[in-house]
């Protein structure tokens, strides 16, 4: 399976189930022998019964069973569910609950009004904690959601969120001695690069031929530049495209590239070349999602000390949400709502953190210690998905090989935007 928007490929995160024993509910169900006379449901999980999550949704099924009565029959589906659950749902065999990414959720059941709106779990009481899910799950989670054809962008209730950043070393004496603060602005990370190609260690790892990973150089730019993804990539004219800041962006991305701070031979290897040179210590920054921590996990060296920034241009960190989500003809929908409600616990939630070793919506859990600078990333007011929720094919047609020959070099930043707007003007026109 290739990297789709938040590379759930190589996702180590998280993910469970379970139900509401006590408190009211918008959906009926008030007492623990109610909850039992609400029967038994059924839950497809994305993950693998071999994974650390898979551990975590185990106990806490095992949990609600005997709180409960009630039996939540799990098949651990793995990464191919999204392909899966529209035929499933077509042939009235759908699962009452499911769990995946927020663009899958999205993009396969939400986009075609097929996703139950989940806002009364909102009001439910989280058991034991007297708190409703609203006061553990922070709203701007949803904000940051496409809404579906009738307004709801609540379609998808969290367990677990991702971000991208810059990741690095904070125990290597050449990035200390080079960045003895993180940067407050372009200059000065362009300042950090310069210190640290003098003391002979290249600025960024790049794998060179992924235009996601690279792409977000560009996203966080054009971020902190104002600019929307999504509506640059709605114009059918092109003509967001002449935006001087959107040239401005690019242009900061040249510096990069022309100032010689990517890794030596980036542009001619493939994940995970230079992700191993990077946790070598042959370069001091690395971008990617915040589960690179699990896959280093094994090969960095003693002393390694993982830590965190934003381009620091940006203006809002992306975020991205592995949670659960209730088909909207699930024939057990209210016992899957009460289910998440009961995960949600503290308790059961902080598993994603100490045994997935992942960051949960809930600010109470603290997040892994490698973790720390992401969490506190993420307390920013308002979140955004990465490249604005941009789906579709408009990356792989418009953006993706344009900027991977800009990245690598080849064009120059006026070019790559001039060739990203024509290439646009033909995508709109061939779309119908």
């Amino acid at each position: 399976m290739g990297r789709t928007t938040m590379s759930a490929a190589r996702i180590v995160g998280a993910a469970t189930a379970a139900a509401l024993v006590l408190g009211v509910s918008a959906c009926g169900s008030g007492s623990g022998s109610d909850a039992k006379a609400a029967g038994n449901f059924t839950y497809w999980s994305m993950w693998r019964a071999d994974e650390p999550q898979a551990k975590v949704i185990k106990a806490a099924i095992d949990d609600f069973t005997a709180a409960t009565g009630a039996k939540v029959n799990v098949t651990w589906a793995g990464r191919d569910i999204a392909k899966k659950i529209g035929p499933a749902i077509a042939a009235n065999q759908a699962p009452d609950l499911w769990d995946e990414s927020d663009d899958k959720v999205y993009g396969t059941t939400a986009a075609a009004g097929q996703a139950l709106d989940l806002s009364p779990v909102l009001q439910l009481q989280v058991p034991e904690e007297n708190v409703p899910v609203s006061q553990v799950i922070p709203a701007k989670y949803f904000d940051m959601l496409p809404k579906d054809p009738s307004g709801s962008n609540h379609y998808v209730i969290p367990y677990e969120v991702v971000t991208n950043a810059m990741f690095y070393n904070a125990a290597d004496p050449a990035v200390t001695a080079a960045m003895p603060t993180p940067p407050t602005d372009w200059a000065g990370l362009l300042k950090v690069c310069d210190a640290l190609k003098a003391a002979g260690k290249a600025c960024i790892a790049s794998e060179g031929e992924d235009p996601w990973t690279n792409g977000l150089f560009f996203d966080y730019l054009l971020n902190g530049a104002g600019v929307n993804v999504s509506e640059l990539s709605a114009d059918k004219s092109g003509a967001t495209w002449d935006n001087p800041a959107v040239l401005g962006a690019a242009q900061k991305v040249e510096q990069l590239v022309k100032g010689g701070h990517l890794i030596e031979g980036y542009d001619a290897t493939k994940f995970p070349a230079q992700e191993t040179n990077w946790t070598a210590g042959k370069a001091a920054f690395y971008m990617d999602g915040n589960y690179v921590t699990s896959e280093i996990a094994k090969q960095v060296p003693a002393g390694w000390k993982t830590a965190s920034i934003l381009p620091p241009t940006a203006k809002a960190p992306d975020a991205g949400l592995f949670g659960f989500a209730i088909p909207k003809r699930a024939k057990n929908a209210a016992a899957a709502q009460k289910f998440i409600a009961f995960f949600l616990q503290k308790k059961h939630l902080s598993g994603i953190s100490t045994t997935a070793l992942n960051i949960t919506p809930r600010t109470d859990i603290p997040a892994p210690a490698e973790l720390a600078d992401v969490q506190k990333t993420l307390e920013a007011p308002t979140l955004r998905l990465s490249f604005d929720g941009v789906g579709g094919s408009w990356l792989p047609k418009v953006l993706n090989e344009n900027y991977l020959d800009f990245w690598h070099g080849k064009t120059t930043a006026a070019q790559f935007v001039a060739k990203c707007k024509a290439d646009q003007v033909t995508y709109w026109q061939t779309q119908g």
